[in-house]
């Protein structure tokens, strides 16, 4: 039987054609596309807000910090169970990572531990959205304007998630960083998009997105003037989106509510068909608030009679595949052993790498897709 993987992108032939057209245009990196995307992007969140497309979502989280000032010696609050991006962004302004422990239930970031976490060297919060779901922001966005820190929503995962009623990157905090990598919910096979309220902060991002230049390069080359001129103000990055990339993304954000639909449906067959067995289910949404279900996160629990180890190893061979959604950054040699990080100092984050297992959740599985998934995990866990 034919494998199963974990993750496949949905393209189609509007982005095929749109990504055709680039190509045949002569615009291929930053352009008029990149544009159009950034603004289909703003008038999607309904919100009056900034969007700038960027090559990844790590580099958008790079330029957020770096234009809320974040600099050596700083002290920057990041969840333990998340990508090493969230964190490694921290260094890359000379600023330290405080890494701590997450909530048992949603594997979201401790509003307890952040608040304990809070130093006069405290300069931001990023918090990230786990698997679709938001974090509870409220108390964290009003313990970061008790002691005047900024907060970066880590969005990789939740586009388009809501908190209260608002879709993430609408809400109160300072910068708000989404990925399009190509297992996400929306795609541009890489690219991510920064998107804030606030003007300043734009545009700093938008001069340091490309090398620091006063100008973007579109507006340079696009001119029906001579505009040859330009200044370099700041030691700026390589951070641009192609418009290649940006072509997939403006169908892709087109289909996002389909993609949603699909996703939620095939969630909530995951409840339906595996809540009686040993193990948990991830934390809904509260009603009427949307889960993004970028990942539908399972946890082995002891009962299952097998390691979550052994229950991927079980499903590989059956033709299924699935992955772990994370190592935390407290296992990981660089983090552990540059912060003296101890499993004993994150009891929840631990536990929860021991027993989380992400299985198939994506728009271009079938019914029977998910059924063969269905089937595999009873008959691993002896429910056949």
């Amino acid at each position: 039987m034919k494998f199963l993987p974990f993750a496949l992108p949905e393209i189609g032939e509007e982005e095929i054609a749109e990504v055709i057209d680039s190509l045949r245009s002569g615009w291929i990196t930053t352009g008029p596309k990149a544009k159009r995307f950034e603004d289909d992007f703003s008038v999607f969140l309904g919100g009056d807000v900034h969007s700038l497309a960027v090559n990844s979502a790590t580099s958008g989280l790079h330029l957020a910090l770096e234009a809320i000032g974040v600099g050596s010696g700083d002290e920057v609050i990041v969840p333990s169970y998340t990508f090493t991006a969230t964190a490694e962004i921290v260094r890359y302004l000379g600023a330290v990572p405080v890494i701590v422990d997450v909530e048992m239930d949603t594997f979201n970031i401790s509003v307890s531990a952040i608040k304990a976490a809070i130093t006069t060297k405290t300069k931001a919060i990023i918090p990230v959205h786990f698997a679709g779901l938001a974090c509870d922001m409220d108390p964290i966005l009003e313990l970061a304007k008790a002691h005047g820190l900024k907060v970066i929503e880590d969005a990789a995962h939740s586009l388009p998630a809501t908190y209260k009623g608002k879709l993430i990157g609408t809400l109160d905090s300072d910068v708000t960083v989404f990925s399009f990598y190509a297992n996400k919910t929306m795609t541009t096979g890489e690219g991510g998009m920064v998107v804030t309220k606030n003007l300043e902060i734009a545009n700093r991002c938008r001069v340091m997105r490309l090398h620091g230049i006063s100008k973007d390069a579109f507006d340079r080359y696009s001119s029906t003037k001579p505009s040859w001129h330009y200044e370099v103000i700041a030691p700026g990055f390589k951070y641009n989106m192609p418009d290649i990339a940006a072509a997939i993304g403006i169908h892709q954000l087109k289909r996002l509510p389909q993609f949603h639909t699909k996703r939620n449906k095939m969630a909530e067959v995951y409840k339906t068909e595996l809540v009686s067995l040993d193990v948990v289910l991830p934390t809904q949404a509260t009603n009427p608030d949307k889960h993004a279900w970028h990942l539908y996160p399972l946890r082995i629990l002891p009962t299952a009679g097998l390691s979550r180890d052994e229950f991927i190893t079980s499903m590989f061979d059956l033709g299924i595949g699935c992955s772990v959604h994370f190592i935390p950054l407290h296992l990981q040699p660089y983090w552990r052993d540059t912060y003296s990080l101890k499993s004993a100092d994150f009891p929840i984050a631990q536990t929860l790498f021991e027993q989380e297992v992400s299985i198939p959740l994506y728009t271009q599985m079938t019914q029977t897709d998910q059924e063969r998934v269905i089937a595999g995990i009873k008959k691993v866990l002896n429910h056949d």
